[in-house]
């Protein structure tokens, strides 16, 4: 981000663009109470999945007005990003990219399975039973101490993995379309919970790992699952021969999870409009130079950066690029990240610990997503 803001300012000489670094767990605290105080910055990130709230609380201001002035052409972006950023038919943000779950695989681990294939790619069936005879044959094939499939066992990682395979199986979201009421299609729900306590109860996936990150990272795990920002720490450890790939299709289509950074203009005293159109001219330039923000892991937003030779010259990016088309986003609701706190992640983790039934899991899912929208 910093080389996009020097290049920027070089490069825009009567615009100048200040970066201010903020510790990740206080950022969304500092930018709510700087705006509400009257000091908000001019452009500021958001979440994608954050914006609704943001937008609720009068932080974050709409874009149409200025995004002409800027040269700000709509339809230069992913679309699936673009709408997921479109609340009551009003922009409020230029996504610069998406950030999904998705595979990354061991090939020596791989090989030495015989599921290698010559063209160094994993050698699976897109289907729910074709993943589980992938997991068996590495479980039978390696190492007692290696990890089939390591993934965290509580919280962020597992939860993704839930609401990819909800979503491929074709579960719409927790809430209604109103936004209004818990609406999970607990069928789905239960089969897509079934499948992962599955991958526990039969020891694919490591029990009490302390670190999964590390396991992969040590050379101990044939395939793990996260965000596409560990691609940059997986290249910078020495002797990890790795993959990158979208998670496979283990049921009807193709989804995943992902979220969005964006940029935003936060609401300031004075809404100057020179500032206002300077901050869009800046969010374009980022998305446009999507090929410098995509060193860190992530998905450009814009298309045409996948097509530049500089893009197509860093490894393993361009195996997952076609996900930004399939990743799932929430509905604009203002309570995304509490029915994600508070209720998926801390009924999900007693599924994962084999302390309750999916169908229980999601009656709990169901009442307790109620309650927050209730609040």
């Amino acid at each position: 981000m910093q080389k996009l803001v020097d290049e920027f300012n070089k490069s825009h000489p009567d615009i100048k663009v200040k970066n201010t670094k903020l510790v990740w767990a206080e950022y969304y605290t500092k930018l709510i109470t700087a705006v509400g105080n009257g000091n908000g910055p001019d452009i500021g990130i958001s979440h994608t999945s954050r914006l609704p709230d943001l937008i609720n609380q009068g932080v974050v201001t709409d874009l149409d007005a200025v995004a002409g002035e800027a040269g700000v052409d709509w339809a230069t972006f992913n679309q699936n990003l673009l709408d997921a950023t479109v609340v009551d038919g009003k922009h409020y943000a230029v996504p610069i990219d998406t950030h999904p779950f998705i595979m990354y695989y061991n090939k020596k681990l791989l090989k030495e399975a015989g599921l290698l294939g010559d063209d160094g790619k994993p050698v699976l069936e897109q289907s729910a039973d074709g993943f589980l005879a992938f997991l068996k044959t590495l479980k039978e094939k390696l190492p007692a101490k290696t990890t089939p499939f390591a993934l965290s066992n509580s919280n962020d990682d597992p939860y993704r993995l839930w609401w990819a395979l909800y979503s491929q199986l074709g579960g719409n979201d927790l809430v209604s379309d109103d936004l209004k009421k818990a609406e999970i299609d607990k069928a789905k729900g239960i089969q897509a919970a079934e499948y992962i306590q599955k991958l526990f109860t039969e020891g694919y996936i490591k029990k009490n790992d302390p670190d999964f990150y590390k396991n992969f990272q040590s050379g101990t795990a044939a395939i793990m699952m996260t965000g596409v920002w560990a691609t940059g720490t997986w290249e910078a450890t020495k002797g990890l021969e790795f993959g990158a790939m979208p998670i496979p299709k283990l049921f009807g289509q193709e989804a995943t999870w992902g979220d969005s950074h964006t940029i935003i203009l936060p609401l300031t005293k004075s809404e100057d409009p020179a500032k206002r159109k300077a901050a869009l001219i800046f969010a374009d330039y980022v998305a446009e130079n999507g090929q410098i923000w995509a060193k860190a892991g992530h998905i450009p937003s814009k298309p045409s950066v996948l097509e530049k030779q500089e893009y197509k010259d860093m490894p393993y990016r361009s195996d997952y690029a076609a996900v930004a088309g399939t990743v799932k986003f929430n509905k604009p609701s203002t309570k995304n990240w509490q029915i994600r706190d508070n209720v998926s992640f801390k009924i999900l983790n007693e599924v994962w610990a084999n302390k309750m039934k999916p169908a229980e899991a999601m009656d709990k899912m169901e009442a307790g997503v109620q309650k927050e929208l209730d609040k």
